[in-house]
């Protein structure tokens, strides 16, 4: 079904989809109300958690390499470990938390706020050292760098010294944990304020506006 014909159609589909895109238009209308500070902290809020994530990625990016002894391709290996996580961590983050409270699918606050603190410890914080393990141990392979046990399993080249990385970046998983919780809160505190003005104005011509 093309989305032409979706559009046309009268399903419960298409009016839960239209549903939600009134929604969402309204929240916007309401949210330009608010002051300029809840504005920029809804609508980049999710970018400083995933520049984060691409600090914890450079980070371990680095460690990899002096644990490895990795000498090639550094800006290679470098700009996967910088852009991947950023991407990851701030669309995750938009997808499940700030879109799912604005189309109303995340209306607990205990519940946005524990999702967000799981997105920014494990997408933000464990995903970049998951990333830079086979990518590192790929490299020091090629380079003969490392030696290669059982045959060649790349995996394990850096799965020994990974477990002292991991203590080292726990306090890295940490604050990222801490910032989700913290852009988690913040966010569903600007969903109860546009809720509240859409409660408090009675107009109904001023809410179609």
């Amino acid at each position: 079904m093309s989305g032409r014909e979706f559009l046309e159609l009268d399903t419960p589909q298409r009016s839960l989809y239209l549903e939600k895109c009134k929604r969402v238009e309204l929240i916007q209308k309401m949210l330009d109300k608010l002051p300029k500070a809840d504005q920029n902290l809804c609508n980049y809020g999710s970018y400083f958690l995933a520049v984060n994530a691409s600090l914890c990625g450079l980070v371990t990016n680095h460690f990899f390499r002096n644990i490895l002894h990795v000498r090639r391709a550094a800006f290679m290996s470098a700009l996967p470990m910088a852009v991947v996580p950023f991407i990851s961590t701030a669309v995750i983050y938009d997808i499940f938390v700030r879109e799912a409270l604005f189309v109303g699918e995340l209306n607990c606050e205990v519940c946005a706020v524990v999702r967000g603190g799981l997105i920014g410890a494990v997408v933000g914080g464990l995903y970049p050292m998951f990333l830079a393990l086979p990518l590192n141990a790929s490299l020091a392979a090629r380079s003969a760098a490392a030696p290669l046990p059982g045959g060649g399993c790349n995996f394990w080249v850096g799965a020994e010294p990974s477990e002292g990385l991991v203590r080292k970046m726990s306090l890295g998983v940490l604050l990222q944990a801490l910032t989700g919780l913290y852009l988690a809160t913040k966010h569903h505190g600007i969903y109860v304020k546009i809720l509240q003005q859409m409660n408090a104005s009675r107009d109904p011509e001023e809410l179609q506006a």
